[in-house]
């Protein structure tokens, strides 16, 4: 009886494992599949996300700055870049996306490529601005055109801190060379104040010619002025500085109390108050091109 109740105690208990098995396997094969596991070993692997060095805004594609000069589209900057029409710095770059600096020394075909828009500002100067794009000079005539335009312009030529008139800024490479040739030059008429009246013999000297130290020293004319004290003097020369005019002068022993620059070829101070600027018409830009 005993073993009878054993056994049949086993026997159910087994039964009851049999169908809690039997209804886990069941509810097992009705429920959903489940998602993919990611264990260990069947994660999908993570693609290194490289860093991506960050544009440098001082720097431009060898291309874009070609093309920025008007010289040529990009396509056709890459095609002269391929078959070594290009230096930067003097080392000629046949590199795709080689990038440069603006302060770098473009040459394509052996000119100086300029990536700006080119600008030309007349300034009718003031007293008291110092010809110069230096820094540390105190008052300069940079500071009168600061606000002229974006491009990076220059001054052609020098006026001394006391002298006024004009002063042509661009920076166009081909009209600075033009003004800067020993050749040719651009010539500028200046009218001079005199602390006395200019002797006949000594105006008829300078506009002869004359020598200063065994070397030529030539001005294009000289003549007083209609209507005007024999010390006011109006004097053209192609140099582009005026520190000539003073040597002339000082020759001669006279002292300058005034120069006025009052035309730059054809340019002239028309319309353009002391201290202001003005951009040059395409006009006026292509006559000085045409000098």
């Amino acid at each position: 009886m005993s073993r009878q109740q054993g056994s049949g105690g086993k026997g159910k208990s087994s039964g009851r494992s049999f169908k809690d098995n039997k209804d886990n396997a069941a509810s097992r094969s009705s429920s959903k599949p489940k998602s993919k596991s990611f264990a260990r070993g069947n994660a999908p692997v993570k693609k290194k996300v490289q860093p991506q060095t960050p544009s440098n805004p001082n720097e431009i594609r060898l291309n874009k700055y070609i093309s920025n000069s008007g010289i040529c589209s990009r396509r056709d900057a890459d095609m002269h870049i391929s078959i070594g029409s290009v230096t930067v710095n003097g080392k000629v770059i046949t590199e795709m996306g080689y990038k440069v600096k603006l302060e770098d020394e473009v040459r394509f075909d052996g000119s100086r490529v300029n990536p700006e828009k080119k600008a030309y500002v007349l300034l009718n100067k003031p007293k008291g601005f110092a010809t110069t794009s230096s820094e540390g000079k105190g008052r300069t005539v940079m500071d009168l055109v600061a606000n002229a335009t974006s491009s990076r312009i220059n001054p052609i030529g020098r006026l001394g801190r006391n002298s006024t008139g004009l002063l042509l800024f661009t920076n166009d490479e081909n009209i600075h060379a033009k003004f800067t040739s020993s050749k040719n030059g651009v010539a500028r008429l200046f009218q001079v104040e005199l602390d006395k009246n200019l002797k006949y013999e000594d105006l008829k000297q300078i506009k002869e010619g004359f020598k200063i130290d065994g070397k030529l020293i030539a001005v294009l004319d000289i003549s007083y002025i209609n209507g005007a004290p024999k010390n006011e003097i109006g004097l053209k020369i192609k140099n582009t500085g005026n520190s000539i005019i003073r040597t002339i002068f000082e020759h001669f022993k006279y002292d300058l109390i005034k120069v006025d620059c009052v035309m730059i070829a054809e340019l002239t101070k028309k319309d353009i108050p002391r201290g202001h600027w003005k951009h040059l018409s395409e006009l006026e830009v292509n006559n000085l091109k045409m000098l």
